[in-house]
């Protein structure tokens, strides 16, 4: 993903356009597009910045249900990744395996794959 356009030249096209051009005028003046220069400036009247929102930072489902995840993992730290998926059906929240795994090791947590594990997968 592309860095966000810099804060200086977001105020020169928004000065541009509070100077009496148009944001398309404003856009072709600075080289950026004309949707560019219509959300700043949007932006701009209806909070007063410019400032590139925060770019990334997505945030999981499970993250809301950090304590109890843990403590369950912590209580029975033999679980697969599949059983911790059932126990979270049970509870009304369906996420992939990837998910909970993204999670565990989000906190450090790991999963050993055991001979059991293994037998249980093709069983």
């Amino acid at each position: 993903m592309p860095k966000p356009y810099s804060q200086d030249l977001r105020e020169r096209v928004v000065r541009a356009v509070e100077a009496g051009a148009s944001c398309h005028e404003a856009a072709a003046i600075f080289e950026v597009s004309p949707s560019s220069a219509i959300k700043w400036v949007a932006r701009w009247r209806r909070t007063g910045s410019v400032a590139a929102k925060p770019m990334g930072g997505k945030r999981s489902p499970l993250d809301a249900h950090k304590q109890w995840l843990l403590a369950l993992t912590a209580a029975e730290p033999d679980l697969t990744l599949q059983e911790i998926r059932g126990r979270l059906k049970d509870r009304g929240i369906v996420v992939s395996a990837s998910s909970v795994w993204r999670f565990y090791h989000r906190h450090d947590i790991s999963f050993k794959k055991t001979i059991s594990d293994s037998v249980r997968l093709w069983a």
